[in-house]
C-alpha cells in the first residue's frame, strides 16, 4: 500500500475535511479526493461519508486510522529527526489555554530543555480546548493541555491535575457586602456588584453560581478580557468579583490584594487533561514532557 495515500488518508481523518487537509498537506483539494479514492478502491470499502460540511470517518475508516496513524508519526519522527546527527535537539510542539500553560507547564518542562543528550527545544502556543485539540489532531503540536477530554482513538487523554475555583473581589467590596449577609442571602446578595470575566458568556461565574448556587448569575460582565491574569490584575482594582483559580490568585489572597467572598464545603473544580495523538508516546521527547509534566502536578493540586 503507498505510504503517500495513507498520509493523506490520516490528514483527512484528523481535519475532518478535504479541504483542511489539502492545506495541511500543500495539495490541491481534487489532488487529495482522487488520493483518497484511490485507496478506497484499493481497499474495497468507502472511508468516509461525505457531508455538507466536511466528512466522516465510516467504521473501516476509523478502524485503519487508529492501527495506521502512530506508525506514520514514528516515520515523520525518524525522517524529522535524522539518522546521523545525534546531537541535534528534537522539538517539542506544546499547546494549551494561556494562564495554565504559562503559569504551569512552562516552567516546568524549561527544566528539560538543552543540550544534556535528553533535552529537547521547545515551542509553545495557546488557544482554547476546541482549538487546541484541533490542532493536535492536525499534527502541529506534540502534546496538549485542555480542558476537554477528547473524543475518538486518534487522542489520547491522561487526566492531569485538577484546578479549585475561587470568588473573589477586592476588599472593599467584601466589606460592602459582609459576610454575614451574604451567608443569608447567598448569590442574591452579589448581584449588584460588577463583574470581571474572560467572555461576555461569563463561563467562570456561571459555571460556579451553577455548582454551588444552583442557579445562574443575574449580573452582566463590566470588565471583559480574555485572559485570566488580566482578569486578576482588574479585580484587585476593584472593577468587581470574579472566579478565578486558585493558582492564580493565591498571591493576591495572601497578601491581601483580593479576598475569597464565598467558601463553599465543596468548591467547583475543572479538570486539566495531558492530550497526546495515540501512539507518539512511542516518541522520546513526548514521553518524557508526559511524564514530567505529570510529575510536577502532584504538587499543583
Amino acid at each position: 500500500m503507498d505510504l503517500a495515500l495513507l498520509r493523506t488518508f490520516v490528514t483527512v481523518h484528523r481535519a475532518g475535511s478535504f479541504t483542511r487537509a489539502a492545506a495541511l498537506l500543500g495539495l490541491s483539494q481534487p489532488a487529495v479526493t482522487s488520493q483518497i479514492r484511490t485507496l478506497e478502491r484499493q481497499l474495497g470499502r468507502p472511508l468516509f461519508l461525505r457531508q455538507a460540511r466536511g466528512v466522516t470517518p465510516t467504521t473501516i475508516g476509523d478502524e485503519l486510522a487508529h492501527k495506521a496513524a502512530p506508525h506514520l508519526d514514528a516515520l515523520v519522527e525518524i525522517t524529522e529527526t535524522g539518522l546521523d546527527d545525534e546531537s541535534s535537539l528534537r522539538t517539542l510542539h506544546l499547546a494549551g489555554p494561556p494562564e495554565f500553560t504559562a503559569e504551569r507547564a512552562l516552567p516546568a518542562l524549561t527544566e528539560l530543555t538543552g543540550e544534556d543528550g535528553q533535552g529537547f527545544a521547545l515551542r509553545a502556543s495557546f488557544g482554547n480546548a476546541e482549538e487546541t485539540l484541533e490542532g493536535l489532531a492536525a499534527g502541529h503540536h506534540d502534546l496538549a493541555i485542555s480542558t476537554a477530554r477528547p473524543r475518538g482513538a486518534l487522542l489520547t487523554a491522561t487526566a492531569l491535575c485538577d484546578e479549585e475555583h475561587v470568588l473573589v473581589a477586592a476588599p472593599r467590596w467584601a466589606e460592602q457586602i459582609g459576610s454575614g449577609v451574604l451567608r443569608r442571602k447567598g448569590a442574591p446578595a452579589l448581584e449588584n456588584l460588577p463583574v470581571v470575566e474572560v467572555h461576555e458568556s461569563l463561563p467562570f461565574v456561571s459555571r460556579y453560581w451553577a455548582s454551588v448556587f444552583d442557579s445562574r448569575p443575574a449580573a452582566s460582565g463590566t470588565v471583559i478580557v480574555p485572559d485570566l491574569r488580566a482578569v486578576l490584575a482588574c479585580t484587585i482594582t476593584g472593577a468587581g468579583l470574579a472566579v478565578l483559580p486558585r493558582y492564580l490568585c493565591a498571591a493576591a489572597l495572601d497578601l491581601g490584594g483580593v479576598v475569597a467572598l464565598h467558601n463553599p464545603a465543596v468548591p467547583p473544580l475543572r479538570t486539566y487533561f495531558l492530550v497526546v495523538r495515540t501512539g507518539t508516546l512511542a516518541m522520546p521527547h513526548v514521553a518524557r514532557a508526559h511524564e514530567w509534566l505529570q510529575r510536577a502536578a502532584t504538587d499543583w493540586c
